[in-house]
Protein backbone atom coordinates (compact mmCIF):
# COMPACT_ATOMS: atom_id res chain seq x y z
CA UNK A 1 0.00 0.00 0.00
CA UNK A 2 2.52 2.53 0.54
CA UNK A 3 4.48 1.72 -2.26
CA UNK A 4 1.52 2.14 -4.37
CA UNK A 5 0.83 5.60 -2.84
CA UNK A 6 4.61 6.68 -3.07
CA UNK A 7 4.11 5.87 -6.94
CA UNK A 8 0.78 8.10 -7.51
CA UNK A 9 2.28 10.80 -5.78
CA UNK A 10 5.48 10.40 -7.63
CA UNK A 11 2.95 10.38 -11.21
CA UNK A 12 0.93 13.37 -9.98
CA UNK A 13 4.12 15.30 -9.54
CA UNK A 14 5.40 14.66 -12.60
CA UNK A 15 2.32 15.58 -14.38
CA UNK A 16 1.77 18.70 -13.18
CA UNK A 17 5.12 19.63 -13.41
CA UNK A 18 5.20 18.49 -16.72
CA UNK A 19 2.19 20.47 -17.18
CA UNK A 20 3.24 23.25 -15.58
CA UNK A 21 6.64 23.39 -17.91
CA UNK A 22 4.14 23.05 -21.57
CA UNK A 23 2.04 25.78 -20.38
CA UNK A 24 4.50 28.73 -19.21
CA UNK A 25 8.25 27.81 -19.98
CA UNK A 26 8.13 25.73 -23.41
CA UNK A 27 7.34 28.26 -26.29
CA UNK A 28 5.91 26.40 -28.94
CA UNK A 29 2.09 24.00 -29.09
CA UNK A 30 2.14 20.76 -27.47
CA UNK A 31 0.14 18.62 -29.42
CA UNK A 32 -0.02 15.56 -26.92
CA UNK A 33 -3.34 14.17 -26.78
CA UNK A 34 -4.02 14.50 -22.87
CA UNK A 35 -3.00 17.78 -20.84
CA UNK A 36 -4.45 18.85 -17.61
CA UNK A 37 -4.34 22.32 -18.57
CA UNK A 38 -6.22 21.78 -22.33
CA UNK A 39 -8.97 19.80 -20.01
CA UNK A 40 -8.86 22.40 -17.39
CA UNK A 41 -10.15 25.13 -20.15
CA UNK A 42 -12.20 22.68 -22.00
CA UNK A 43 -14.62 21.89 -18.66
CA UNK A 44 -14.29 25.25 -17.51
CA UNK A 45 -15.09 27.34 -20.38
CA UNK A 46 -18.28 25.37 -22.05
CA UNK A 47 -20.29 25.69 -18.66
CA UNK A 48 -19.30 29.31 -18.59
CA UNK A 49 -20.09 30.26 -21.98
CA UNK A 50 -23.50 28.67 -21.81
CA UNK A 51 -24.21 31.02 -18.87
CA UNK A 52 -23.37 33.86 -20.34
CA UNK A 53 -25.26 32.56 -23.46
CA UNK A 54 -28.09 33.30 -21.47
CA UNK A 55 -27.64 36.72 -20.93
CA UNK A 56 -29.67 38.91 -22.98
CA UNK A 57 -27.67 42.42 -22.28
CA UNK A 58 -24.30 42.47 -25.13
CA UNK A 59 -22.53 44.63 -22.99
CA UNK A 60 -23.12 42.28 -19.52
CA UNK A 61 -22.35 39.22 -21.92
CA UNK A 62 -19.38 40.41 -22.87
CA UNK A 63 -18.53 41.71 -19.63
CA UNK A 64 -18.83 38.28 -18.28
CA UNK A 65 -17.18 36.43 -20.85
CA UNK A 66 -14.47 39.16 -20.59
CA UNK A 67 -14.03 37.79 -16.24
CA UNK A 68 -12.70 34.15 -17.62
CA UNK A 69 -9.81 35.00 -19.23
CA UNK A 70 -7.80 36.51 -15.98
CA UNK A 71 -10.18 34.27 -13.75
CA UNK A 72 -8.80 31.29 -15.59
CA UNK A 73 -5.23 31.88 -15.13
CA UNK A 74 -5.93 31.90 -11.28
CA UNK A 75 -7.54 29.17 -10.92
CA UNK A 76 -5.18 27.08 -13.16
CA UNK A 77 -2.67 28.37 -10.88
CA UNK A 78 -4.41 26.99 -7.80
CA UNK A 79 -4.96 23.94 -9.39
CA UNK A 80 -1.29 22.76 -9.91
CA UNK A 81 -0.35 24.13 -6.41
CA UNK A 82 -3.08 22.34 -4.47
CA UNK A 83 -2.27 19.12 -7.10
CA UNK A 84 1.65 19.26 -5.73
CA UNK A 85 0.78 19.79 -2.34
CA UNK A 86 -1.41 16.53 -2.78
CA UNK A 87 1.56 14.47 -4.46
CA UNK A 88 4.04 15.72 -2.00
CA UNK A 89 1.71 14.42 0.84
CA UNK A 90 0.84 11.03 -1.08
CA UNK A 91 4.80 10.54 -1.70
CA UNK A 92 5.35 11.69 2.23
CA UNK A 93 2.84 9.39 3.34
CA UNK A 94 4.34 6.45 1.64
CA UNK A 95 8.10 7.00 2.15
CA UNK A 96 8.48 8.73 5.27
CA UNK A 97 7.52 9.00 9.15
CA UNK A 98 6.56 12.07 11.01
CA UNK A 99 5.90 12.92 14.37
CA UNK A 100 3.05 15.99 16.12
CA UNK A 101 4.87 18.04 18.93
CA UNK A 102 2.70 15.29 21.30
CA UNK A 103 4.73 12.70 19.91
CA UNK A 104 1.90 10.68 18.14
CA UNK A 105 2.30 9.55 14.25
CA UNK A 106 1.20 11.50 11.64
CA UNK A 107 -2.32 10.94 9.35
CA UNK A 108 -2.60 10.98 5.68
CA UNK A 109 -4.61 14.37 6.06
CA UNK A 110 -2.57 16.23 8.41
CA UNK A 111 0.10 15.22 6.22
CA UNK A 112 -1.92 17.02 3.75
CA UNK A 113 -1.50 20.08 5.95
CA UNK A 114 2.20 19.33 6.21
CA UNK A 115 2.82 19.33 2.53
CA UNK A 116 0.82 22.52 2.39
CA UNK A 117 2.77 24.66 4.53
CA UNK A 118 6.15 23.14 3.41
CA UNK A 119 5.01 24.37 0.06
CA UNK A 120 4.38 27.70 1.00
CA UNK A 121 7.42 28.19 3.34
CA UNK A 122 5.63 28.57 6.05
CA UNK A 123 7.33 26.16 8.16
CA UNK A 124 5.56 26.03 11.39
CA UNK A 125 7.50 22.94 12.69
CA UNK A 126 4.43 21.36 14.53
CA UNK A 127 4.87 18.25 12.28
CA UNK A 128 8.81 17.07 11.84
CA UNK A 129 9.76 14.85 9.56
CA UNK A 130 11.45 12.23 10.87
CA UNK A 131 13.80 9.94 8.43
CA UNK A 132 16.07 10.95 5.42
CA UNK A 133 13.62 10.62 2.87
CA UNK A 134 11.24 12.64 4.68
CA UNK A 135 13.56 15.66 5.47
CA UNK A 136 14.76 15.26 1.77
CA UNK A 137 11.15 15.22 0.53
CA UNK A 138 10.28 18.33 2.65
CA UNK A 139 13.65 20.27 1.49
CA UNK A 140 12.74 19.22 -2.27
CA UNK A 141 9.16 20.63 -1.68
CA UNK A 142 9.92 24.02 0.03
CA UNK A 143 12.28 24.51 -2.98
CA UNK A 144 9.74 23.60 -5.18
CA UNK A 145 7.26 26.41 -3.75
CA UNK A 146 9.70 28.89 -4.03
CA UNK A 147 9.79 27.68 -8.06
CA UNK A 148 6.09 28.12 -7.89
CA UNK A 149 6.17 31.05 -6.88
CA UNK A 150 8.77 32.28 -8.90
CA UNK A 151 6.50 30.60 -12.19
CA UNK A 152 3.09 33.04 -10.96
CA UNK A 153 5.58 36.13 -10.56
CA UNK A 154 6.76 35.72 -14.39
CA UNK A 155 4.33 34.19 -15.93
CA UNK A 156 1.30 36.97 -15.58
CA UNK A 157 3.63 39.69 -16.63
CA UNK A 158 4.20 37.75 -19.81
CA UNK A 159 0.23 37.00 -20.26
CA UNK A 160 -0.17 40.73 -20.31
CA UNK A 161 2.38 42.07 -21.97
CA UNK A 162 1.58 40.35 -24.82
CA UNK A 163 -2.21 41.13 -24.49
CA UNK A 164 -1.32 44.90 -24.25
CA UNK A 165 0.61 44.83 -27.41
CA UNK A 166 -2.43 42.61 -29.35
CA UNK A 167 -5.00 45.33 -28.24
CA UNK A 168 -2.64 48.60 -28.98
CA UNK A 169 -2.92 47.06 -32.91
CA UNK A 170 -6.65 46.31 -32.90
CA UNK A 171 -7.54 49.63 -31.35
CA UNK A 172 -5.66 51.26 -34.31
CA UNK A 173 -7.82 49.57 -36.81
CA UNK A 174 -10.63 51.32 -34.75
CA UNK A 175 -9.85 54.34 -37.28
CA UNK A 176 -9.10 52.49 -40.29
CA UNK A 177 -11.37 50.06 -40.74
CA UNK A 178 -14.28 50.87 -38.23
CA UNK A 179 -16.15 49.46 -34.83
CA UNK A 180 -16.41 46.88 -35.75
CA UNK A 181 -14.11 46.51 -38.51
CA UNK A 182 -14.56 45.71 -42.05
CA UNK A 183 -13.39 45.40 -45.41
CA UNK A 184 -15.70 48.00 -47.30
CA UNK A 185 -14.87 50.59 -44.59
CA UNK A 186 -10.48 49.60 -44.86
CA UNK A 187 -10.56 49.67 -48.63
CA UNK A 188 -12.88 52.37 -48.88
CA UNK A 189 -10.78 54.46 -46.90
CA UNK A 190 -7.51 53.33 -48.10
CA UNK A 191 -7.89 51.99 -51.29
CA UNK A 192 -8.33 54.97 -53.20
CA UNK A 193 -5.45 56.59 -51.79
CA UNK A 194 -2.75 57.98 -54.81
CA UNK A 195 -0.10 56.64 -53.48
CA UNK A 196 -0.10 52.52 -53.62
CA UNK A 197 2.05 52.73 -50.06
CA UNK A 198 -0.22 53.24 -48.17
CA UNK A 199 -2.14 50.17 -48.08
CA UNK A 200 0.50 48.70 -48.55
CA UNK A 201 2.00 49.57 -44.79
CA UNK A 202 -1.17 49.06 -43.41
CA UNK A 203 -1.07 45.20 -45.04
CA UNK A 204 2.12 44.85 -44.17
CA UNK A 205 1.66 45.72 -39.85
CA UNK A 206 -0.96 43.65 -40.15
CA UNK A 207 1.41 40.91 -41.48
CA UNK A 208 3.32 41.20 -39.11
CA UNK A 209 0.66 41.33 -36.31
CA UNK A 210 -0.83 38.32 -37.79
CA UNK A 211 2.75 36.84 -37.13
CA UNK A 212 2.76 38.30 -33.98
CA UNK A 213 -0.31 37.02 -32.58
CA UNK A 214 0.15 33.44 -34.22
CA UNK A 215 3.57 33.22 -32.31
CA UNK A 216 1.98 34.51 -28.77
CA UNK A 217 -1.09 32.60 -28.73
CA UNK A 218 0.24 29.27 -29.24
CA UNK A 219 3.07 29.89 -26.81
CA UNK A 220 0.35 30.66 -24.34
CA UNK A 221 -3.25 29.65 -25.67
CA UNK A 222 -5.20 31.80 -22.77
CA UNK A 223 -4.91 35.06 -24.48
CA UNK A 224 -7.26 33.55 -26.99
CA UNK A 225 -10.14 33.76 -24.20
CA UNK A 226 -8.69 37.44 -23.35
CA UNK A 227 -11.75 39.81 -24.63
CA UNK A 228 -11.02 43.17 -25.91
CA UNK A 229 -11.14 46.66 -24.32
CA UNK A 230 -14.47 47.63 -26.48
CA UNK A 231 -17.08 45.10 -27.05
CA UNK A 232 -17.45 45.62 -30.48
CA UNK A 233 -13.87 44.44 -31.52
CA UNK A 234 -11.67 41.50 -30.97
CA UNK A 235 -8.68 39.94 -31.97
CA UNK A 236 -10.56 37.26 -33.97
CA UNK A 237 -12.53 40.33 -36.02
CA UNK A 238 -8.90 42.27 -36.67
CA UNK A 239 -7.88 38.74 -38.42
CA UNK A 240 -11.02 38.27 -40.38
CA UNK A 241 -10.99 41.68 -41.35
CA UNK A 242 -7.31 41.58 -42.82
CA UNK A 243 -7.85 38.00 -44.44
CA UNK A 244 -11.07 39.47 -45.75
CA UNK A 245 -9.30 42.75 -47.01
CA UNK A 246 -6.53 41.15 -48.31
CA UNK A 247 -8.45 38.55 -50.52
CA UNK A 248 -10.37 41.17 -52.20
CA UNK A 249 -7.30 42.87 -52.82
CA UNK A 250 -5.59 39.59 -54.03
CA UNK A 251 -9.24 39.05 -56.40
CA UNK A 252 -8.39 42.14 -58.27
CA UNK A 253 -8.58 45.68 -57.64
CA UNK A 254 -7.77 47.50 -60.80
CA UNK A 255 -4.49 50.04 -59.89
CA UNK A 256 -4.17 47.95 -56.49
CA UNK A 257 -1.43 45.77 -56.79
CA UNK A 258 -1.59 42.68 -54.45
CA UNK A 259 2.15 41.60 -54.13
CA UNK A 260 1.76 42.73 -50.48
CA UNK A 261 -1.71 41.36 -49.59
CA UNK A 262 -0.61 37.78 -51.05
CA UNK A 263 1.86 38.07 -48.32
CA UNK A 264 -0.45 39.54 -45.59
CA UNK A 265 -2.79 36.58 -46.65
CA UNK A 266 -0.63 33.94 -46.01
CA UNK A 267 0.45 34.78 -42.66
CA UNK A 268 -2.90 35.42 -41.12
CA UNK A 269 -4.71 32.21 -42.72
CA UNK A 270 -1.40 30.62 -41.57
CA UNK A 271 -2.25 32.10 -37.89
CA UNK A 272 -6.65 31.42 -38.31
CA UNK A 273 -5.75 27.98 -39.28
CA UNK A 274 -3.61 27.14 -36.26
CA UNK A 275 -5.12 29.01 -33.98
CA UNK A 276 -8.44 27.10 -34.56
CA UNK A 277 -6.81 23.99 -33.49
CA UNK A 278 -5.30 25.78 -30.08
CA UNK A 279 -9.31 26.50 -28.94
CA UNK A 280 -10.16 23.16 -30.42
CA UNK A 281 -12.62 24.68 -33.08
CA UNK A 282 -14.59 22.06 -34.93
CA UNK A 283 -15.71 22.83 -38.95
CA UNK A 284 -19.64 23.25 -39.26
CA UNK A 285 -20.87 22.92 -42.82
CA UNK A 286 -24.11 24.74 -41.83
CA UNK A 287 -22.35 27.70 -40.98
CA UNK A 288 -24.59 30.84 -43.34
CA UNK A 289 -22.46 32.59 -45.64
CA UNK A 290 -20.70 35.62 -44.92
CA UNK A 291 -20.87 37.20 -48.50
CA UNK A 292 -24.05 35.97 -50.46
CA UNK A 293 -24.55 37.50 -54.07
CA UNK A 294 -26.61 40.35 -53.02
CA UNK A 295 -23.74 41.05 -50.17
CA UNK A 296 -21.29 40.81 -52.74
CA UNK A 297 -23.14 43.53 -55.28
CA UNK A 298 -23.82 46.01 -52.20
CA UNK A 299 -19.95 45.44 -51.42
CA UNK A 300 -18.78 46.03 -55.20
CA UNK A 301 -21.50 48.98 -55.50
CA UNK A 302 -20.13 50.69 -52.00
CA UNK A 303 -16.23 50.15 -53.13
CA UNK A 304 -17.51 51.72 -57.13
CA UNK A 305 -18.54 54.63 -55.19
CA UNK A 306 -15.61 55.15 -53.21
CA UNK A 307 -13.37 54.66 -56.66
CA UNK A 308 -12.30 51.60 -56.52
CA UNK A 309 -13.51 49.39 -59.49
CA UNK A 310 -13.30 45.32 -59.94
CA UNK A 311 -10.52 44.24 -62.77
CA UNK A 312 -12.30 41.74 -63.83
CA UNK A 313 -16.02 41.33 -62.79
CA UNK A 314 -16.53 38.19 -64.67
CA UNK A 315 -13.63 36.10 -62.40
CA UNK A 316 -13.65 37.98 -59.27
CA UNK A 317 -16.36 36.42 -57.07
CA UNK A 318 -15.47 32.88 -58.61
CA UNK A 319 -11.70 34.37 -57.28
CA UNK A 320 -12.77 35.79 -54.07
CA UNK A 321 -14.77 32.60 -52.96
CA UNK A 322 -11.57 30.23 -53.74
CA UNK A 323 -9.85 32.65 -51.23
CA UNK A 324 -12.67 32.57 -48.54
CA UNK A 325 -12.90 29.17 -48.71
CA UNK A 326 -9.21 28.91 -47.34
CA UNK A 327 -10.18 30.89 -44.06
CA UNK A 328 -13.43 31.82 -43.49
CA UNK A 329 -14.69 27.93 -42.21
CA UNK A 330 -11.76 28.66 -39.70
CA UNK A 331 -12.84 31.76 -38.62
CA UNK A 332 -16.44 30.98 -38.25
CA UNK A 333 -15.50 27.65 -36.12
CA UNK A 334 -13.30 30.19 -33.90
CA UNK A 335 -16.29 32.40 -33.44
CA UNK A 336 -18.94 29.69 -32.16
CA UNK A 337 -16.47 28.35 -30.02
CA UNK A 338 -15.10 31.79 -28.14
CA UNK A 339 -18.46 33.33 -28.69
CA UNK A 340 -17.12 35.88 -30.46
CA UNK A 341 -18.71 37.40 -33.49
CA UNK A 342 -17.08 37.27 -37.04
CA UNK A 343 -17.54 41.14 -38.67
CA UNK A 344 -19.41 41.56 -41.92
CA UNK A 345 -17.93 42.02 -45.43
CA UNK A 346 -20.25 45.30 -45.43
CA UNK A 347 -22.35 46.97 -42.47
CA UNK A 348 -26.15 47.36 -43.27
CA UNK A 349 -25.77 51.07 -42.31
CA UNK A 350 -23.39 53.30 -41.30
CA UNK A 351 -21.92 53.08 -38.19
CA UNK A 352 -19.78 55.24 -36.00
CA UNK A 353 -16.03 54.90 -34.90
CA UNK A 354 -15.15 54.14 -31.33
CA UNK A 355 -13.26 57.48 -31.37
CA UNK A 356 -16.52 59.34 -32.86
CA UNK A 357 -18.74 58.53 -30.23
CA UNK A 358 -18.39 59.93 -25.98
CA UNK A 359 -20.63 60.26 -23.63
CA UNK A 360 -21.58 63.65 -23.08
CA UNK A 361 -21.16 64.80 -27.02
CA UNK A 362 -25.65 65.54 -27.08
CA UNK A 363 -24.71 68.23 -24.24
CA UNK A 364 -21.57 69.44 -25.57
CA UNK A 365 -23.17 69.99 -29.41
CA UNK A 366 -26.08 71.63 -28.01
CA UNK A 367 -23.57 73.98 -26.09
CA UNK A 368 -21.95 74.75 -28.66
CA UNK A 369 -25.09 75.58 -30.48
CA UNK A 370 -26.36 78.04 -27.77
CA UNK A 371 -28.97 75.43 -26.69
CA UNK A 372 -30.30 75.19 -23.35
CA UNK A 373 -28.31 72.18 -21.78
CA UNK A 374 -30.57 69.30 -21.01
CA UNK A 375 -30.20 67.13 -18.08
CA UNK A 376 -28.55 63.98 -17.86
CA UNK A 377 -31.50 61.76 -17.42
CA UNK A 378 -32.72 63.15 -20.80
CA UNK A 379 -29.13 63.00 -22.70
CA UNK A 380 -28.57 59.18 -21.37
Amino acid sequence: MATLTSITGIVVIILILLDAFETVVLPRRVTRHFRLSGWFYRNTWRPWKEIASRIQSPARRETMLGYFGPLSLIFLLALWAMSLICGFALLQYGTGQHLQFVGQISSFWLLLYHSGETFFTLGYGDIVPTTSTARALAVFEAGMGFAFLGVVIGYLPTIYAAFSKREIEISLLDARAGSPPSVAELLGRFGNCPRQGVLDEILRDWERWSAEILESHLSYPVLSFFRSQHNNQSWLAALTTILDTSAVVIAGIDGIHNEQARLTFAVARHAVVDLAQVVNARYDPSEPDRLPDNELGRLTEYLAASGLRIEKPSSFPQTLAQLRALYEPYALAIGDNLFYTVPPWIHPEKKKDNWQAGPWDRAIQARSLGQRPQSMEEHF
